[in-house]
């Protein structure tokens, strides 16, 4: 094996492999076919002599040589990815790309119109959104900040918490307009809910919704917050939102109080090295004192 058979490439094909434990899902991870990522790694087993993985009827696993490369990729990576961070904050300028990613609630409900006004503010700097209810790995830069509902960020991120969002039941406008309102949770219990689906990845409204009468009463279930919002409007049942999007809706109308164990904080988070990104530590403090201060939501500060 010469000193050039094992390229920076390479070492991203054999962590992708390790890391999906398929050629399909490094492919994905790499975005590139799975017929690429089966010639590449043949070609470099071919050229350093050693089989790094075993195909298997459930996936690639790593023969000892591969567990070897995949722990000296890791650490080459999170050297290179480093690097990267470090260049990245000596930049000065407000000029550049920030990637972000956040949920479509947020994002709509919201976001959007904050985002506009940073980008009039500041036209030289690119903004990326990621619209996802995964948090994307900053670690990796797959994006540069998180703007999060969560009651435990992540330890290895900083970043400010921007307030707390509060949540309530919501119903159909029209079907609850003549009634006495706020009503008590438990007098709701029997109604007809719209929960969240497992996918939405909410354990603590699910856990809720498990709790009295509710999840005996719930039929209808769908994967987001928006998806939650748009059932409700056409009747289909109560369901809980948060209040920024609730009471802007004009077809829904709030049932109950919020519920004090549905309340999450708001976060805005980076990773330390960026921290000192003159265009992400004005992303942070801009759009952070705009959550603070929307006129538009109900979200309770604390």
């Amino acid at each position: 094996m010469n000193e050039q058979s094992i390229r920076w490439d390479d070492l991203q094909i054999v962590l992708a492999i390790a890391e999906t434990g398929s050629l399909s899902g490094a492919g994905r991870l790499l975005k590139v076919s799975h017929a690429t990522i089966f010639r590449r790694l043949t070609d470099m087993e071919q050229r350093i002599g050693v089989s790094l993985f075993n195909r298997t009827r459930s996936g690639y696993t790593q023969t000892l040589a591969g567990e070897d490369l995949t722990a000296s990729a890791a650490r080459i990576r999170a050297e290179v990815l480093g690097a990267e961070r470090r260049i990245a904050g000596k930049d000065l300028k407000l000029t550049g790309t920030i990637r972000v990613t956040t949920t479509d609630t947020l994002f709509f409900g919201l976001l959007a119109k904050i985002f506009a006004g940073f980008r009039k503010k500041h036209p030289e700097i690119e903004l990326e959104v990621v619209i996802s209810n995964q948090l994307h790995s900053l670690s990796r830069r797959e994006a540069d900040i998180a703007i999060r509902p969560t009651r435990s960020p992540p330890e290895t991120l900083v970043g400010r918490r921007v307030r707390d969002i509060t949540q309530a039941v919501y119903g159909q406008r029209e079907q609850w307009q003549a009634t006495h309102y706020p009503l008590p949770i438990h007098n709701l219990s029997t109604q007809a809910w719209i929960g969240p689906d497992i996918h939405m990845g909410d354990a603590n409204l699910e856990k809720w919704m498990t709790e009295g009468d509710r999840g005996d009463h719930c039929h209808y279930r769908v994967d987001s917050m928006l998806g939650m919002q748009g059932a409700a409007r056409e009747g289909s049942g109560i369901a809980v939102l948060p209040c920024y999007i609730g009471d802007s809706d004009r077809q829904l109308i709030r049932l109950s109080e919020p519920v004090p164990e549905l309340t999450t904080q708001l976060w805005l988070l980076t990773h330390p090295d960026l921290r000192r990104v003159t265009r992400i530590r004005t992303f942070l403090s801009e759009v952070g004192e705009n959550l603070r201060q929307s006129p538009e939501s109900n979200m309770a500060t604390k």
